[in-house]
């Protein structure tokens, strides 16, 4: 169990770090069109931490297991690292396009190889697999439902903000685009 402990500090080390990275290294630059993110950001920066915080606190208090096996705290630290990785590997292939506001660049193109074939929005979508392999590690259901359902309903805000800016920019180049996309799960929503 000691290893379990050190690698669930390790991989929340990590998230929080290169969440902070991406939040001040990639912001909007001065001439991008600013202004459309309507305060999607912090309301990110409170719901993540926060359902964090609230799904620790409840698994210490209230103990409502979803397995009785070991397996699952490994399959939740799997999953934790595979959204912080693959999340990485999104912002690197959208590079300068990628900031953490919900900005269009000046020469900004709608992006549609790799994961943007099947989804509008993998970096949210492995965002939110790392919050549901905090609620496996943690061992709890209501830790689990607390982990995944408030940074869910915070992104879901954030995608309806950042489309209506796209749409606002791209008009139905990027609506046959959504029209041929999922937001989050390939082929299901």
């Amino acid at each position: 169990m000691k290893t379990l402990q050190i690698l669930f500090t390790v991989s929340m080390f990590v998230w929080f770090i290169t969440e902070i990275l991406y939040k001040n290294i990639l912001k909007s630059g001065e001439t991008d069109k600013k202004g459309k993110d309507r305060s999607t950001l912090n309301i990110l920066w409170m719901a993540i931490p926060g359902s964090i915080l609230s799904a620790v606190a409840v698994s210490s208090l209230i103990r409502i297991p979803i397995s009785d096996e070991v397996l699952i705290y490994y399959a939740g630290a799997a999953l934790i690292w595979t959204g912080i990785i693959l999340r990485f590997v999104i912002i690197r292939s959208l590079g300068k396009y990628f900031t953490v506001d919900v900005t269009i660049r000046e020469d900004h193109k709608i992006k549609r190889e790799g994961f943007y074939r099947y989804i509008r929005h993998p970096s949210y979508a492995f965002s939110l697999l790392t919050s549901l392999g905090l609620g496996l590690y943690l061992n709890n259901w209501l830790s689990l439902g607390l982990a995944f359902t408030i940074p869910f309903v915070a992104f879901l805000y954030r995608i309806k903000v950042e489309e209506k800016a796209l749409i606002e920019q791209f008009g139905e180049d990027y609506l046959e685009y959504r029209r041929k996309t999922k937001k989050l799960i390939p082929f299901v929503y």
